[in-house]
């Protein structure tokens, strides 16, 4: 049990990356909050925690608005008895032609993938540091923090902007014994990316640029986000763990 007893709080955990990062924190010994806009299945998700012998407590919150950010965390000393680890998960995404897209798409991936990881950062540290005892964060970059692709230029952004605000993090935060880093999946079957991944065109495409030879499944993110949230990682902060099948490489 890597992670015995030890409390976190997980953003977008309601499904995706999220949900899976939860459940496996939850195999390890983790107590988890499970933060998403969707109470509904937040709380899906946190019964399936519960059912593996953990403590799970479920919240709604928009992380792109501090005080609901202050809130779970709040709720979190109060109820879970602290917090240790924190993945900041939550994102949103989709594809617009650079020449079409709007400031609306533009400030709403901005304030999601990059202020909503700097909001809940900022509020988990601050605890941390009152507690005394150090932690661990996770902040979900992307593979398109390192290269760009056609009409995901706002997300590109947001992603980079994790990539580094990860690095200035770890640096502000390492006198305190907390450590942060950052993982950059590359594409992973999930919700958000549903209707990129129904046309077999653009599958067989990325597909192609990946040596292992498939797209990402959202387990694959789960044995990095336990590794860099344990003690296993203990000498690691400021990294972005690239979990892509190789494509990087390629």
């Amino acid at each position: 049990m890597r992670l015995a007893d030890r409390v976190a709080i997980v953003t977008g955990a309601g499904r995706g990356i999220g949900r899976a990062i939860a459940l496996g924190y939850a195999r390890e010994g983790a107590h988890v909050v499970i933060a998403d806009m969707d109470g509904t299945t937040a709380e899906r998700t946190a019964a399936e925690v519960r059912a593996l012998g953990r403590r799970a407590l479920s919240v709604t919150v928009d992380v792109t608005q501090r005080a609901q950010v202050e809130t779970v965390v709040e709720r979190t000393v109060q109820e879970l008895g602290g917090v240790d680890l924190l993945v900041a998960n939550a994102g949103v995404a989709g594809r617009y032609d650079f020449l079409e897209m709007t400031d609306e798409v533009w400030n709403r991936t901005l304030a999601v993938n990059l202020t909503g990881v700097f909001l809940c950062g900022q509020a988990v540290a601050r605890q941390m540091v009152r507690a005394g005892r150090g932690g661990a964060i996770v902040n979900i970059a992307s593979q398109r923090a390192e290269i760009a692709d056609r009409g995901q230029a706002h997300y590109c952004a947001s992603k980079g902007g994790v990539r580094v605000l990860t690095k200035a993090m770890a640096v502000d935060l390492a006198p305190y014994g907390i450590r942060v880093n950052a993982i950059g999946p590359a594409t992973v079957r999930t919700d958000i990316n549903r209707e990129r991944l129904s046309a077999p065109s653009e599958v067989e495409r990325m597909v192609q640029r990946i040596p292992l030879g498939r797209l990402g499944e959202p387990e694959d993110i789960v044995g990095p986000a336990i590794f860099l949230a344990s003690d296993e990682a203990r000498f690691v902060t400021g990294h972005c763990l690239f979990a892509d099948g190789g494509w990087l490489a390629g």
